[in-house]
């Protein structure tokens, strides 16, 4: 039989404020290293480390923020029913959506442009020929919007088609064999999307196909931990021992780039095709992801499944922190952009400031009635 749970699993908030953090830090350190992405502005100088950093991150975070909105979903939909479940979806993340998409990005970015011209001309052709509304870093939103109706939908299956047997929580071997999967899936994907290529899938869905594959298996998996109570039984050691192979797998990366600046290794940080290269990064990506995923959730359970006034502060502004943060960043960084610093004492800065200050303007921003209408 499946298990509901019903007490909340507070280390799971406690990992979120983490995962929120470390996303500003990731924002933060865009301008000062060697990223693929795009970014309003970069510095002179590059910190060769953070390409790294940049890649660790890349290779779990997103997919564990997904894994923890697939654990919470089952619950939300339990509770509310469908309708009211989509509504306060839509709520929550329909309109933080539409208000910076429409309202708070195109004059951030006409800001940031460069070249001087009228704002409706910029709105013009940034915006409207073609159209493409720019969601940014809420392309996070936009997808969860997608999960949970597709959420809905499947639970509206018809009952001879619902499991009601037990899963056990898997072992190493269903975990190695998901990790190989993922591998798989990757590879193929990426012959044609390389890492740092976005695509609107279905015409207005912003994506990054060369990690598609990590994001909708690990929410399904999350779901899948709910319904049969996996976060709660797994096995101590089990957990730790996929945490030391992710770390393990995590450093190494940092230890490639270290060796390849002194040309003692080759580039195997393929973007994509068909390459050997290619194969093992994806190898290699998804054990930091399968290690760490498993990893975090097991070490916060054992060490941080408890909170104080402050702890539950900070968790109950993470969502707020998401939001905001990325403007908040984007200033720091103009505001630094030609103080004679060095590219990691900058991305320091940034980060130091970024981290506190925006948790610190989302308190306040929730003591407003009319935000807390999506940041309850």
């Amino acid at each position: 039989m499946k298990h509901t749970p019903t007490t909340r699993l507070v280390f799971l908030d406690n990992l979120r404020v983490v995962l929120t953090s470390l996303v500003v830090a990731h924002h933060a350190a865009q301008p000062y290293g060697p990223t693929g992405g795009a970014w309003p502005l970069f510095n002179p100088d590059r910190a060769v480390i953070l390409g790294p950093f940049f890649a660790v991150n890349a290779a779990f975070f997103m997919g564990l923020f997904f894994f923890i909105a697939g654990y919470l979903t089952p619950a939300a939909y339990d509770r509310k029913g469908p309708q009211r479940f989509l509504w306060i979806r839509f709520q929550r993340l329909g309109i933080p959506l539409v208000v910076f998409s429409l309202v708070v990005f195109p004059p951030v970015l006409y800001h940031l442009s460069g070249p001087p011209q009228s704002f409706f001309t910029f709105i013009a052709h940034v915006y409207i020929h073609p159209l493409k509304i720019e969601v940014a870093h809420l392309w996070f939103l936009l997808h969860l919007l997608v999960y949970a109706v597709g959420h809905a939908l499947w639970q509206q299956r018809p009952r001879r088609f619902r499991v009601l047997a037990s899963y056990p929580v898997p072992g190493h071997g269903a975990i190695v064999l998901y990790l190989l999967g993922l591998t798989g899936l990757t590879v193929l994907v990426r012959i044609y999307y390389p890492i740092d290529r976005w695509v609107r899938l279905f015409g207005f869905l912003p994506t990054e196909v060369a990690h598609l594959p990590q994001y909708v298996s690990l929410f399904i998996a999350g779901t899948v931990a709910y319904r049969f109570n996996w976060l709660r039984q797994i096995d101590k050691t089990k957990g730790f021992i996929w945490l030391i192979i992710g770390l393990t797998a995590a450093l190494l990366r940092y230890a490639y780039s270290i060796g390849q600046n002194n040309h003692l290794l080759p580039d195997i940080i393929a973007g994509g095709g068909w390459d050997w290269r290619s194969v093992v990064w994806s190898g290699w990506e998804a054990t930091i992801c399968v290690g760490l995923c498993v990893g975090l959730l097991v070490l916060f359970r054992e060490t941080l499944n408890h909170q104080n006034q402050v702890t539950a502060l900070l968790s109950h502004n993470a969502y707020g922190v998401y939001l905001i943060h990325l403007v908040m960043v984007v200033y720091l960084q103009v505001a630094i952009a030609n103080t004679p610093l060095g590219p990691l004492l900058k991305f320091g800065l940034v980060t130091l400031i970024g981290v506190p200050l925006c948790f610190t303007i989302s308190v306040f921003l929730r003591k407003v009635p009319i935000f807390r209408y999506v940041l309850p």
